[in-house]
């Protein structure tokens, strides 16, 4: 059994792949990284919208700006993406007969090198968007925003019903592709690599050497007097790369201080924290009040704010405690991310259903 089971946590000689612990590790990295930015991004939002409200709206966004100027430069710089690098390991090109002689500071050729930024960055970004049109779908068909009878409620539906077979065949691939790993039947853990046509493996000391060397030696280097245009392309190419070396060192050195806020804002340890942080409610603020003077806020607490009609299906924004028509309200939120009355971030999930006793 010791024999069998030893290829997963050392190497062979022959290959250099490594073990499955490094692979799924330096997976894990990026996956923590982006839930840790993204409540640090809430927090400055909700501290002050006026200034921070962008970046929670936009956040999806500026993240894979960000994710694909980092990943592109790790790629031809390390031939490897920002976490693989961390962990000492890089892409080799498949069926590469310069594979052996290519060190990792060359970078991967271009092909590879784009494949794999639309596999690190573009990818994720979609699957994020489709889990939030599919999350906005539901409550949508939950309280029934569309006609009955519309096409696209029936489009809709069907499109949400066949959701969870295809992503459980998504991740089962994936789940499959890692089994093949651990067994030994396959060089990639990961269905996105052979797709992208590399393979993982360790760093040698030949690409650690090569790598510390390459620095000082692009320093040294006199480029001849270029024409304005190039000059212009150098500027360019000099901007993102420090773009990309600020974000590089500041993930390296914050990168377990972010792990550490994703545990400690897990869902799971969620509990433990309110025990230890659990304080007296304190009391609503003045500007609550419906006495208040502020012209958004309706004399008669049976109106709704937004449309200024008596509410029909009463629904209250748990961002603000305010109460609101669902129509009018779903679908401002759902425009503006933010609470009509006091600008607070928001989003869809927070909105509740109130139900009076009638009902």
């Amino acid at each position: 059994m010791a024999e069998h089971g030893a290829h997963i946590t050392t190497a062979s000689v022959a290959d250099d792949q490594p073990s499955i612990f490094e692979v799924v590790a330096q997976d894990s990295l990026m996956t923590a990284v982006r839930p840790a930015l993204q409540h640090v991004v809430k927090v400055l939002a909700e501290s002050n919208p006026a200034y921070y409200g962008f970046l929670w709206r936009w956040f999806d966004e500026i993240f894979t700006l960000l994710d694909l100027l980092l990943q592109q430069h790790y790629l031809s710089k390390t031939s490897a993406s920002f976490s693989e690098n961390f962990y000492g390991l890089k892409r080799i090109v498949m069926r590469d007969t310069h594979a052996v002689q290519r060190l990792a500071s060359a970078g991967l050729p271009r092909q590879q090198l784009w494949k794999s930024v639309m596999f690190l960055v573009l990818l994720p970004y979609l699957k994020v968007k489709l889990e939030k049109l599919v999350s906005s779908l539901r409550e949508e068909d939950e309280y029934s925003i569309h006609p009955p009878s519309s096409h696209w409620k029936r489009f809709y539906r069907a499109f949400l019903a066949a959701y969870p077979f295809v992503n459980m065949a998504w991740e089962g691939w994936f789940l499959v592709q890692q089994l093949r790993y651990i067994l030994g039947k396959a060089q990639h853990h990961s269905p996105l690599l052979q797709l992208a046509g590399v393979r993982l493996g360790r760093l040698t000391v030949q690409d650690i050497q090569a790598l510390e060397r390459k620095p000082a030696e692009a320093s040294k280097i006199q480029q001849p007097a270029k024409s304005i245009s190039e000059q212009i392309k150098s500027t360019l190419k000099k901007a993102v790369g420090g773009v990309a070396i600020s974000l590089s060192t500041g993930l390296s050195v914050g990168v377990f201080f972010l792990q550490f806020l994703d545990w400690w804002y897990s869902s799971e340890n969620q509990e433990t924290i309110k025990s230890l942080t659990a304080l007296p409610t304190p009391p609503p603020p003045v500007h609550l009040d419906y006495n208040s003077d502020s012209p958004l806020l309706p004399k008669l607490k049976t109106v709704c704010p937004l449309c200024r009609k008596t509410r029909v299906n009463d629904t209250v924004l748990a961002t603000s405690g305010y109460v609101f028509c669902y129509r009018c309200v779903f679908n401002y939120v759902r425009s503006h991310q933010a609470c009509p009355i006091t600008g607070y971030p928001t989003e869809v999930q927070h909105l509740i259903k109130l139900y009076s006793p009638e009902n």
